[in-house]
């Protein structure tokens, strides 16, 4: 496992989910509730940022590694998983967008590591589709921790509708995923 700065960054980032978690399970005589919001919406926006940045830095700096290949996806959909778990039990996302996202992270992971095994890895390599999904999804689920009205906007209201909007991109994605995997499957014919 090389120990690089990409690596310490979603490293950070794992480390960052139980936190992200546990901020709601704090006594209250601790923590009030809206500060539990803006806490764990601060500590996913870290999380997030350092999502984009550890990625860039590896390539930038030349440190990219098959462990940082393999722990950067793990450390998002865990991050993402964990948010949405939270958000079902406060109340905030509706149990189908959290089973459509969720889902659609499991079978994007095992088509990814089929393809891998038969060789065509980059067939399914990210899009474009799901970066965009991406973006939408962690706004969504800041605003959804944030939650509350905060300078005149609802962020309950607008994170409401980007997590719906970002369920529906998560299945557009996945139906891109898996066309390109079916032809390439169709390309190597019977036996795959």
């Amino acid at each position: 496992m090389p120990l690089n700065l990409p690596n310490v960054l979603t490293w950070l980032r794992i480390l960052l989910i139980p936190l992200v978690v546990a901020v709601f399970y704090l006594p209250r005589s601790w923590i009030g509730p809206q500060q539990a919001d803006f806490f764990a919406a601060l500590m996913f926006s870290l999380a997030a940022v350092t999502d984009w940045l550890d990625g860039y830095l590896a390539r930038v700096l030349d440190q990219t590694s098959a462990f940082g290949a393999f722990l950067d996806p793990v450390a998002d959909k865990l991050m993402v998983a964990a948010a949405l778990i939270v958000l079902v039990q406060l109340g905030r996302v509706d149990a189908l967008v959290a089973l459509i996202i969720i889902g659609r992270e499991i079978t994007i992971s095992a088509l990814r590591e089929w393809m891998a095994s038969i060789g065509a890895r980059g067939r399914v390599a990210v899009s474009m589709q799901g970066k965009i999904k991406t973006t939408v999804q962690m706004a969504a689920i800041v605003l959804l921790l944030w939650s509350g009205v905060h300078f005149g906007i609802n962020l309950q209201r607008v994170g409401t509708w980007l997590i719906w909007l970002a369920a529906v991109l998560t299945l557009w994605s996945m139906v891109y995923y898996l066309r390109c995997a079916i032809g390439e499957v169709g390309r190597r014919g019977p036996g795959y």
